[in-house]
Order: structure tokens, then C-alpha cells, then sequence
């Protein structure tokens, strides 16, 4: 037997040392979380995606009684976005989050479901799509949903 590791590639970084570009995605994901509804976990989600022609789109997570009929805020912009203007790719998601507390110190990284969603976006449009994922500490940069995701499944791997 073998025994393998797996490592991933990500900045972790303070806003000073982003462009605007970026913190203005961080903004809207920080501004998107007002849009949640989470009555029952009181944990509020926003995300905000640029598209390749520099739009951008946000979603924020919406709970429902009768669990699992929600969605995350991730899963609402991407959805939102490809709705609306499928012809462009995602390029960058910024990701936010607050609890009772106020936005969390260390950055939040989408669930499993969401990774697979964006993962097909990047097989979709055959680009990475860059993850800034916000916490008052500091804000994970990520260039690939890949490094969070290194056992990743898509369409090529059914074919094989």
C-alpha cells in the first residue's frame, strides 16, 4: 500500500492586498447576506459572482421549513447567472457569512453540493473559477474550485 497526500493552493490575504475588482465582489457578497432567509439556522450566506463581461450577479441562501427545499446562496447566484445569461462564464465568487455575532472571523467554504456546481461550471466553460471566501481575519483566495475539490467528478469522468 501506498500512502498519498493531497495539498491545496490558496492565498490567504488581508483586503488591502486585493484589487478593487475583488473587494468590490467581497462588498456585494458582504451586502447580498441582508438578502438570506434563514429563519431556522440564522446563519445568513451572500454570494456575488462576476461574469466574463464584468456583471455581476448575487444570491444569498434561503432556508425553508421542510428541509432540504433551501438553497445557498452559492447554488442561487450560479443559477441566477446561467438563468439569465448563460453565453457568460463565471469568473470569479466571492462568498460571505454572518451568524448572530456579525460576519464570521474565518472565511466559510461552500458546501459539498455547491463545489460540485461550481465544478461543472468550470468543466461547462473550460476556465477556472476564482473563489474569495470573506472572514474579518483575512479572505482565502482560491484559483480553482479544484483545490477544494481534488477528487473531482464531471461529465469526461462518465465517458471514460
Amino acid at each position: 500500500m501506498k500512502k498519498l497526500k493531497i495539498e491545496i493552493n490558496y492565498d490567504f490575504c488581508q483586503p488591502e492586498e486585493l484589487s478593487a475588482e475583488d473587494n468590490q465582489l467581497i462588498e456585494r457578497a458582504k451586502a447580498a447576506t441582508s438578502n438570506s432567509y434563514a429563519n431556522y439556522s440564522h446563519f445568513h450566506v451572500g454570494a456575488a459572482l462576476r461574469l466574463n463581461d464584468g456583471d455581476i450577479v448575487i444570491g444569498a441562501n434561503q432556508e425553508n421549513a421542510a428541509f432540504p427545499s433551501g438553497l445557498c446562496a452559492e447554488r442561487s447566484a450560479i443559477f441566477a447567472a446561467q438563468s439569465q445569461r448563460p453565453d457568460q462564464p463565471i469568473v470569479a465568487l466571492a462568498i460571505a457569512a454572518y451568524n448572530n455575532h456579525g460576519f464570521l472571523a474565518d472565511p466559510i467554504t461552500p458546501c459539498g453540493a455547491c463545489r460540485q456546481v461550481i465544478l461543472e461550471i468550470e468543466d461547462r466553460y473550460k476556465q477556472n473559477v476564482r473563489i474569495l471566501l470573506y472572514g474579518t481575519t483575512g479572505v482565502y483566495v482560491l484559483n480553482s474550485v479544484k483545490d477544494l475539490l481534488p477528487f473531482s467528478f464531471v461529465d469526461e469522468n462518465m465517458r471514460k
